[in-house]
């Protein structure tokens, strides 16, 4: 029974990460598509692109949402000494903000995709999740990424390997059920969908061709101005 009550936690879990709440938002406040602005993404950068920080900023925060409230379902609903139902659910919401069931298209070629964002908000949302301290580390640290390395992408990738790294050390120096090493396999496993989502990104990087923000962003146009 636990079996089937865990699968129907983590198929709940990813129809929550399919709520496309940046198409959502921008639709309300400016008639656009976001889909049609830029990257296309629906998530809290793209959002803000189309629609202004505002709006980014509450997609940003629902998205966070979508990937904590997979942890707290999981644990409302009994399941919370089942440690990998509580992994693999925001592993879920990640995927349904990345491939929202919600949001079919074809490409080019005919074929069915489903759209979504990059995932770096309901990776922070999962994290929080399970070990909500983790907000107090990884939001500094991915805003220092933002602002000094200068790439969007980079940021979002940050978020799923500081996770990992928190939960490996917790794992390692914590004596405790609440920091079990699952926890650090939910890092590793955030980190290969975000990475599968940014992939056209992470090829401009290594062509050197990625947009730049934050302060290197402000340097490069002094020096162009």
């Amino acid at each position: 029974m636990n079996v089937f009550v865990g699968i129907g936690i983590i198929f709940l879990a990813y129809l929550i990460g399919s709520i496309p709440f940046g198409l959502i938002v921008v639709k309300l406040t400016t008639g656009t598509d976001v889909r049609s602005v830029e990257s296309g993404r629906t998530g809290g950068t793209n959002v803000m692109r189309a629609a202004g920080a505002w709006a980014g900023l509450v997609t940003g925060i629902l998205d966070v949402i979508k990937g904590a409230s997979a942890v707290w379902l999981t644990k409302w609903l009994g399941m919370g000494n089942h440690i990998w139902v509580v992994v693999l659910a925001p592993l879920a919401a990640i995927l349904g903000h990345n491939h929202s069931i919600f949001l079919p298209e074809k490409n080019e070629q005919g074929k069915l995709r489903l759209r979504g964002g990059a995932g770096g908000a309901p990776c922070l949302g999962g994290s929080i999740g399970l070990w909500w301290p983790s907000a107090f580390i990884i939001i500094p640290l991915g805003l220092a990424v933002w602002y000094f390395v200068g790439y969007a992408s980079l940021t979002t990738l940050s978020f799923a390997l500081i996770s990992a790294l928190i939960f490996v050390f917790r794992a390692w120096h914590v004596n405790s059920p609440a920091a079990p090493w699952e926890y650090a396999l939910y890092g590793l496993f955030s980190l290969g969908l975000l990475g599968l989502a940014l992939r056209p990104n992470i090829n401009r990087l290594i062509h050197g061709n990625e947009r730049l923000v934050g302060l290197r962003a402000r340097i490069k146009a002094r020096k162009e101005g």
